[in-house]
């Protein structure tokens, strides 16, 4: 009898955050596909509900959770364990873009700071409820959705650049501590994917940034889906603390 490809992930309790639309939606309905129980999380449950009905698959559970709060993150990951068991592998995908199209000298800080409490607060604590159970396992798999904006530095975009970078900070730091434990920590920076969060954009924003991909296109949800998909498998095991890039050719470091 032939071993599981190292890629399998049949069987593997996945909680992926943001799950309620866009690249988190995308993400989690391809894990079903390979076999993956899902822990789908969202802060619109009416968006999970919706999630729910149209995928009928019975590995598909739903749970709330606000990235404002930490007793929501803690007591969402809480919650799947007790219910479903050890997670294999913890994908966030939560993240704001903030208001944008302005210089630093007008950026408003209070804006600022919401967007820091989702995008790298936020997935802090996310990450640190994740760390002990999987650590105690001695297996565990982390994704956090970064950009290139946290690469590269976007102008006009400082609260997203800024905790995107940090986001890549913190899993260098994370990925190394845990590095002999069977836990991997990593992220991935994409450029602009075509979901909802372009309407956010300006539309001279919007164009600066497709002209600096050499692909001359923005990425698709699926090409997101299947990096991820890799990166949460036992397959992914030489690399952690790591920013995968999905950027269309425009970051090659």
């Amino acid at each position: 009898m032939s071993s599981p490809s190292p890629e399998d992930i049949t069987g593997h309790l996945i909680l992926v955050t943001g799950a309620g639309s866009g690249i988190g939606r995308a993400i989690a309905s391809l894990l079903l596909t390979r076999g993956a129980v899902v822990a789908a999380c969202d802060k619109n449950l009416e968006a999970l509900d919706e999630f729910k009905a149209q995928s009928q698959s019975p590995n598909l559970h739903i749970y709330g959770i606000d990235f404002l709060s930490e007793e929501s993150i803690n007591d969402c990951v809480k919650k799947v364990e007790n219910d479903l068991g050890g997670i294999h592998g913890g994908i966030n995908c939560v993240g704001i873009l903030g208001e944008n199209g302005s210089k630093a000298e007008d950026v408003d800080i209070a804006n600022f700071d919401l967007v820091y409490q989702i995008n790298l607060r936020g997935a802090l604590i996310f990450t640190k409820a994740l760390l002990k159970g999987m650590s105690d396992r001695g297996y565990g798999r982390i994704l956090h959705l970064a950009s290139i904006s946290g690469k590269d530095g976007n102008p006009l975009l400082v609260s997203y650049s800024a905790t995107k970078a940090g986001l890549i900070g913190m899993v260098k730091s994370i990925g190394k501590e845990y590095a002999t434990s069977g836990v991997t920590v990593n992220a991935m920076a994409p450029a602009l994917i075509e979901t909802p969060i372009l309407e956010g954009f300006s539309d001279s924003t919007l164009a600066f940034l497709k002209s600096k991909i050499p692909m001359n296109r923005f990425g698709t949800v699926s090409e997101v889906a299947l990096l991820a998909a890799w990166i949460i498998s036992p397959a992914c095991s030489f690399t952690t603390g790591f920013t995968f890039d999905l950027s269309g050719g425009r970051a090659v470091y």
